[in-house]
């Protein structure tokens, strides 16, 4: 699948995630002080407490939006309070919902100061933002992680889309691991996704004994001028919507 082009749009009242529906949202995690109290009343003790150990109190208050908002979401979508809502990690790192029989899946990622929330019913998924910006150990970064067929498509690109392609690769990768659910415990070499810029984002193969390339769709995201994305969904039947926080 190629980027997304159509509108991050404001949603509807009565907004449903259906078994067959992918929704992305944007938001920034900016807000003003009024704003960010009515986030701390809804987060749980231990997200006050990671939010107050930020040496930069912008990074806490960033948090502090991020897991707030992810509250509303996810009560909207659950019909219950967000300040209800119980979150466990697995072994791995990635965040669940504290309730067996619970359908919802979600998963979200932020860069600078814009965040992604993807959430879906009985299907992993992973998503991943990078805000666009020089590295200067681009390709040292590639050869320690990406595989030795994506270090070729990254090197043979024009020397102006290099930095793009690094950040297709980047985010593309992220969202599968974050999505299969072993984090980087998986090995980043041991998989190879498409990077050239106008190209498909697509898993092209999985070395992974356990997976499989099929299993797994890929799509690019533009969430704004500055920032590529990725989303990695279990599956192929299902339906992609992006919304746009209207807080």
């Amino acid at each position: 699948m190629t980027a997304v082009s159509q509108p991050w749009r404001l949603p509807d009242d009565d907004l449903t995630l259906s078994a067959r529906d992918v929704h992305v949202w944007r938001a920034p995690l900016s807000a003003s002080e009024t704003r960010l109290a009515d986030f701390h009343a809804i987060l749980a003790a231990d997200e006050l407490a990671r939010a107050a150990r930020f040496r930069n109190p912008l990074h806490g208050d960033q948090y502090t939006v991020g897991r707030g908002i992810l509250r509303i979401l996810l009560g909207r979508y659950l019909n219950r309070q967000p300040q209800d809502i119980r979150f466990s990690c697995t072994h791995y790192g990635k965040p669940f919902i504290e309730d067996a029989s619970e359908t919802l899946r979600f998963n979200l990622s932020h860069s600078q100061d814009l965040a992604l929330y993807a959430f879906t019913h009985q299907r992993e998924i992973g998503i991943d933002i990078e805000y666009l910006r020089p590295v200067s150990s681009r390709d040292q970064i590639a050869e320690q992680f990406f595989s030795p067929n994506e270090i070729k498509a990254l090197r043979n690109l024009p020397a102006n889309q290099q930095d793009i392609g690094f950040f297709n690769c980047w985010t593309r990768k992220e969202a599968y691991i974050k999505a299969h659910g072993e984090g980087l415990s998986l090995p980043l070499d041991q998989f190879d996704v498409t990077l050239v810029p106008g190209e498909p984002a697509a898993l092209l193969e999985t070395r992974v004994a356990s997976d499989r390339a099929d299993r797994w769709a890929l799509h690019a995201l533009l969430p704004g001028a500055n920032y590529r994305a990725a989303l990695a969904v279990e599956g192929h039947d299902w339906q992609l919507s992006t919304w746009q926080w209207p807080g």
